[in-house]
C-alpha cells in the first residue's frame, strides 16, 4: 500500500520538484528565531480571524525558514480556512515534496482534498496518513466522510468507528457513523449511534446548532442527512 501511495505522490509532487532542486539558502539561527516569532505572529493573527495578515506572516516564517514544516503546515492551513484551497494544496504539497511522510502535513492536504470534493485523492492522503500513524484520529474521521460521499459505507462505517474508539469524547466521528448508517438503510443504528453522539454534546439536538458540522468537513448534503436523523429521534 505505501509503496503506490508514494508513487501517486511522486506524480502531485512533480510541478514542486524544479523549484525544490534550486539550492537551498542558508538559514541562520538568527533567521530561524524570526520565523519562530513570525510563526507566533501569524498564529496570534488568526485566533483573532484577521486572516490576510495571518497568511503574510505565516509566508514571511516560511521564507526565512523554508525546511520548517510546522511553518508550510500552518501556512496552507491558514489559507484552506479563507477557501484559498488551491494555494493550500500548493503550500502542503511543497512541504510533502520536503517531508513525504509528515502525518500534519498529510492531514490537512486531506483535508483540503475533502472539502474541494477530491474525495479520490483525499482517501488516498488519509490512507497514507493512517498508515504512517495507525492511531491518527484524524485521518479515519475525513476517510469516513470521504468514504459515505463515495456512497462506500461500510468502509465509512469502519473508519467513522475507529475514530470514535481513538478518540471517544468527540462526537463528530459518531455523527459520521450515524449518517452512513443512514444512507445505508440501517436507520436504527443510525439513530442509536446519534444517541451516543447526543450524550457527549446535547447542542446536537438542536437544529441550528447542525450548521456548525460544516467547520468538521461535512458537506451540505451530509448536514441534511443529520438533520434527518435528528428528526427521527425526536419522534
Amino acid at each position: 500500500m505505501l509503496s503506490s501511495l508514494a508513487l501517486y505522490f511522486a506524480s502531485c509532487l512533480l510541478p514542486f520538484t524544479n523549484g525544490c532542486s534550486k539550492p537551498a539558502l542558508a538559514v541562520t539561527s538568527a533567521s530561524q528565531y524570526r520565523a519562530s516569532q513570525y510563526r507566533e505572529l501569524g498564529l496570534s493573527y488568526q485566533q483573532q480571524e484577521r486572516y490576510p495578515l495571518a497568511i503574510a506572516a505565516m509566508k514571511k516564517s516560511v521564507e526565512l525558514d523554508p525546511g520548517n514544516m510546522i511553518g508550510r503546515v500552518n501556512l496552507g492551513w491558514a489559507q484552506h480556512v479563507v477557501g484559498q484551497e488551491n494555494a493550500a494544496e500548493s503550500s502542503l504539497l511543497q512541504a510533502l515534496y520536503r517531508d513525504p511522510f509528515s502525518v500534519p502535513a498529510l492531514n490537512a492536504l486531506g483535508i483540503v482534498y475533502l472539502v474541494s470534493g477530491n474525495l479520490g485523492s483525499a482517501v488516498v492522503v488519509h490512507t497514507w496518513a493512517a498508515t504512517l500513524k495507525p492511531d491518527d484520529e484524524i485521518a479515519y474521521y475525513n476517510l469516513s466522510l470521504a468514504f459515505h460521499r463515495l456512497r462506500q459505507y461500510d468502509s465509512a462505517i469502519t473508519t467513522a468507528s475507529r475514530a470514535a474508539t481513538l478518540e471517544p469524547h468527540n462526537p463528530h466521528p459518531l455523527v459520521a457513523r450515524a449518517i452512513a448508517y443512514w444512507d445505508k438503510g440501517e436507520h436504527m443504528s443510525a439513530l442509536r449511534t446519534y444517541r451516543q453522539a447526543l450524550t457527549l454534546d446535547s447542542r446536537y439536538s438542536v437544529r441550528a446548532f447542525l450548521a456548525y458540522l460544516k467547520k468538521a468537513g461535512f458537506s451540505y448534503d451530509q448536514i441534511r442527512t443529520t438533520e434527518r436523523i435528528l428528526s427521527a429521534s425526536n419522534q
